[in-house]
């Protein structure tokens, strides 16, 4: 049982901070910080919670796979929709899993792949949060109450960040 806990657990945990990092990646694309903070700040913290958001990811995988409530394999959790355990649930974790992995590998390669090919993925990681949400609304036994609640908080704070960013006005660049 104590399995069961520490999954769910880190579960909502990863949920809110993969919220906040993706909040903080909407709103720092036009290099934003609060009033009194440097920019630097909001791009150290934003990596920083998507650090956390692997360690988490971690533990959260990690106590699934190890609970014998129900069988969860490694390979279930990696390779999406292989699994026994509601398939499709399952599968949509192990996507954004990967999507996820994706983002820290070409991370990691940034300087080697360019900018550019960095900004695809990372565009493409975007994905992993909705699908992630959609995870834990239809793995989880308990999404109709707390969890629910909480999801719905963070969904709504994505959409506030994601407002914020498409009423900025563009700046236009002109050429000299």
């Amino acid at each position: 049982m104590v399995g069961w806990y520490l999954a769910r657990g880190t579960g909502a945990a990863t949920l809110v901070l993969l919220t906040l990092t993706l909040v903080l990646g909407i709103v720092n694309v036009r290099r934003w910080a609060p009033r009194g903070l440097q920019r630097f700040v909001v791009d150290d913290l934003h990596r920083t919670l998507g650090l956390l958001v692997v360690v988490l990811l971690g533990v959260h995988i990690a106590a699934n796979v190890l609970d014998d409530f129900v069988s969860i394999s490694l390979v279930d959790a990696v390779v999406p929709f292989v699994g026994s355990y509601h398939p499709f649930w399952l599968g949509l974790g192990a996507l954004s899993l990967d999507l996820l992995a994706a983002l820290i590998v070409t991370s990691l390669l940034r300087a080697r792949i360019g900018l550019r090919a960095w900004r695809a993925v990372h565009w493409v990681a975007y994905a992993s949060w909705p699908i992630a949400v959609a995870h834990g609304v239809g793995m989880g036994t308990d999404a109709s109450g707390w969890l629910l609640w909480l999801t719905v908080g963070c969904v709504a704070l994505v959409a506030v960040a994601l407002a914020a960013r498409l009423a900025e006005p563009r700046r236009l660049e002109v050429a000299s």
